[in-house]
């Protein structure tokens, strides 16, 4: 029923005959606290398929979940067997997956090209250019690639890349950007360049583009995967640029786009707490100073630079605080088949006990479902 009021509710804001936020504000009128919480988790699972009694089902069913990200390797069991086998058994399983849901699922992936894509050729799908052989060549080319990516994602049934990357190759030795190709450039302009035409390439075919690492990863020098990543004494405003820039266009063109936060720590920002959890990053600059109202979603927040410093409470209540619509819970770091459960707990109780208002909830899932809204 839900799927359908939304249906027609994006047909209306096509022809105009409503306005969004009356649109919106009747589709939240018709959820539970309980089914707007589950739309603020994405989580990542185990399994080539999927059956009634899979955790995932459960989680999609029972607690509504926003939606879902594949991987091709499994961290913990350091196993190739996961989610990723080939084109036939992905599109299998991401229609399985849509079919259980009340609302529509945002199936992610990382799917960056170069030595960043979970699709690989060993499992049938062409091999694309990483983000440093493409920032070297036209903004034409990268648009093509972007392209080419969004069609191999949407004929699979994904519908949200987190992709592009808008790091500003500050530091080439940086071990998870510079040194994996992800960065388009060190030249803030042409990352902005190449990083647009390689959402719009994505949007050409139904895919909602993700601009990460915000506030800007190229410049450090650690991995957030292993810990804390202290980038004060690297980092610049100029890294912000690209950002602001696509984020601008995009409201201009129409550019179907979300944000992810990184876990950077910047005491010249914030002399507390990392991008993630920082209400003068997200909320101040990101929301108030970038006029960003979209939605804005965590990196995993199941590695080691939030998982080792902060308990699952106070990292779930802190990054909602600060400005975060969804919660990234990978699975694949660590794994725990009833994280959604747990942390749709949290949620409501930091709601019935007033330490995050019912209006903040509601407010995340009218963005979540603003960006379902145009997903083919």
């Amino acid at each position: 029923m839900i799927k359908r009021l939304l249906v027609c509710i994006m047909l209306f804001l096509a022809a105009g005959l409503i306005p969004a936020a009356s649109a919106f504000a009747k589709v939240t009128a018709k959820a539970s606290l309980h089914d707007m919480v589950g739309q603020m988790l994405l989580v990542g699972f185990r399994g080539m398929e999927v059956t009634p009694e899979s955790p995932v089902m459960r989680d999609i069913m029972q607690y509504n979940v926003g939606g879902v990200i594949l991987f091709d390797y499994d961290v913990a069991l350091k196993s190739k067997e996961r989610n990723i086998r080939d084109r036939a058994q992905v599109k299998a399983l991401t229609a399985s997956l849509q079919q259980a849901a009340r609302m529509p699922l945002f199936i992610a992936i990382d799917q960056e090209g170069g030595r960043v894509a979970r699709l690989k050729a060993a499992h049938g799908f062409p091999a694309t250019p990483s983000a440093a052989v493409l920032g070297n060549g036209t903004v034409e080319a990268t648009r093509k690639a972007g392209e080419t990516v969004g069609r191999m994602l949407a004929e699979v049934g994904v519908n949200w890349d987190y992709a592009p990357v808008l790091d500003v190759n500050v530091n080439p030795d940086c071990p998870v950007i510079g040194k994996l190709g992800r960065s388009f450039s060190a030249d803030p302009k042409v990352v902005a360049e190449h990083g647009a035409a390689f959402a719009e390439g994505l949007n050409a075919h139904g895919v909602i583009a993700c601009l990460k690492h915000f506030p800007g990863h190229g410049s450090s020098a650690a991995d957030s995967h292993l810990g804390v990543t202290d980038i004060t004494s690297t980092w610049s405003f100029k890294e912000l640029s690209p950002f602001k820039t696509v984020l601008e266009q995009g409201a201009r063109n129409g550019l179907r786009t979300a944000v992810m936060t990184g876990h950077l720590f910047n005491a010249r920002l914030d002399a507390e707490y990392p991008a993630t959890l920082s209400r003068s990053i997200i909320g101040g600059i990101l929301r108030e100073q970038m006029r960003y109202d979209g939605v804005v979603i965590t990196d995993d927040m199941q590695m080691k630079a939030i998982a080792d410093a902060y308990g699952l409470e106070e990292a779930v209540e802190r990054a909602i605080h600060a400005g975060a619509d969804m919660l990234l819970f990978g699975n694949n770091i660590s794994y725990d088949a009833d994280i959604v459960p747990k942390v749709t707990r949290i949620i409501l109780r930091l709601v019935d006990t007033k330490r995050i208002s019912r209006q903040r909830v509601q407010r995340s899932y009218e963005r979540i479902q603003s960006l379902k809204a145009g997903m083919q």
